[in-house]
């Protein structure tokens, strides 16, 4: 798969090497402001209580 995105993304090894970490950064900014706060409601670690 990795190999796959590399020979798609344009320009020679330093333009892909950039462009494949921006990539990275959005993929991982899309997760921690999207997709984790949409998600942590329905996970039951806010549940905690001790009798």
């Amino acid at each position: 798969m990795y190999g796959w995105i590399w020979r798609r993304l344009p320009g020679p090894a330093g333009v892909k090497a950039v462009t494949a970490l921006v990539l990275v950064l959005g993929v991982i900014a899309l997760l921690l402001f999207v997709v984790f706060p949409w998600l942590e409601p329905m996970l039951p670690f806010n549940q905690v209580s001790v009798n």
